[in-house]
């Protein structure tokens, strides 16, 4: 680290030993897991391989919206109390991560290894995705839909304080939430910084109705239950490297209930209309959708338990490739469209 020595963060520094990760090749990702789509990351950890915390974490407006100095050395602060509490044997030991070596993943290594490039974060990620996606595992709320935004929840932290909350709206204010409460624990599980909150939170079942969290509130905890929204899963995928997450070059919003009753469109339905066409779907002969079609049905279907957009219902219940008709409406009038998704193609 380049922090000044006599600096807040230098002084914190100083008590670790600190170690730069550039790349994967001999490092067990298997233990250090996150969502490797984030620009840094930072874990705070013993020689036992008991990790204390995790610093870092991000949403889709920036790479840097929970990065900030003051929460990092706080972060350090906090890692160094709970080392203090480790060795005094007042901190439990929890069981490891099974180890995962990068050169157990076969698409890594022969795309990467034997060209001798650089294993980077993001790759080991995207990789493990194709193999779930080859073996049939591949679940898109969990493995595409990567670390929901916590202001869903209508949660909006004091950044430089850490998990301090700064204001509270819709279902955290509903399940209780103040401003002033610093986020202690989600489903029992202590956090310490937005890295550990973010981190925890991806691991919160997907098919879950409800989160517990727990806060200090003058000085004493107190422990709520935040009801998930709708989609609380839901993140913007356009700043990942996904190979798996099919690539439409079209973006849409959803009609109303009183759009879809106007123009006769079943009510439970996923049907919404086109905002956004890229110029790529013309090179790609991914589709003929134009700006206001209202798209209502794929091959036939037009409900779905999930998805309230096309778009959304393509991303989850089709692969990169797949070639579906769609049911359109334009101009009054309904008509048939082939759409084929495409892949990412980037630098392996």
């Amino acid at each position: 680290m380049l922090s000044p020595k006599d600096s807040p963060l230098g002084k914190q520094l100083e008590q670790y030993v600190c170690v730069r990760i550039t790349r994967l090749d001999n490092i067990d990702v298997g233990l250090f897991e996150h969502d490797r789509n984030n620009a840094i990351y930072f874990y705070a950890l013993n020689a036992d391989e008991q990790i204390y915390l995790r610093y870092g974490g991000r949403d889709s407006a920036s790479a840097e919206t929970y990065l900030q100095t003051d929460s990092l050395v706080l972060a350090l602060k906090q890692g160094l109390e709970l080392h203090r509490r480790y060795l005094a044997g007042d901190l439990p030991k929890v069981p490891r991560a099974k180890a995962l070596m990068p050169r157990e993943i076969p698409l890594l290594v022969k795309r990467t290894f034997d060209n001798h490039q650089c294993v980077e974060c993001h790759l080991v990620q995207d990789y493990q995705n194709m193999h779930r996606e080859l073996d049939g595992t591949l679940d898109p709320l969990t493995h595409l839909y990567k670390s929901p935004d916590i202001k869903t929840l209508g949660i909006f932290l004091d950044v430089p304080q850490g998990l301090l909350v700064r204001e509270a709206k819709g279902a955290a204010i509903a399940g209780g939430l103040q401003a002033g409460d610093r986020i202690t624990a989600l489903d029992g599980t202590p956090v310490y910084t937005f890295g550990d909150l973010q981190y925890r939170y991806d691991n919160v079942n997907r098919q879950a109705e409800r989160i517990e969290l727990t806060v200090e509130r003058a000085a004493k905890p107190v422990k709520l239950t935040i009801d998930l929204p709708t989609r609380w899963w839901w993140t913007d995928l356009r700043f990942r490297q996904s190979s798996v997450d099919p690539r439409l070059y079209f973006e849409d919003k959803p009609l109303t209930a009183e759009d879809k009753k106007r123009l006769g469109l079943n009510p439970e339905g996923f049907a919404s209309e086109v905002k956004y066409v890229s110029d790529f779907a013309k090179v790609m002969g991914a589709h003929e959708l134009k700006l206001g079609d209202v798209v209502f049905g794929v091959d036939g279907v037009e409900t779905d338990r999930l998805a309230h957009t096309a778009e959304l219902y393509l991303k989850l219940r089709t692969r990169v490739g797949a070639e579906v008709t769609l049911d359109v409406l334009r101009g009054g009038q309904r008509i048939k469209m082939p759409l084929k998704s495409s892949r990412m193609s980037f630098r392996k």
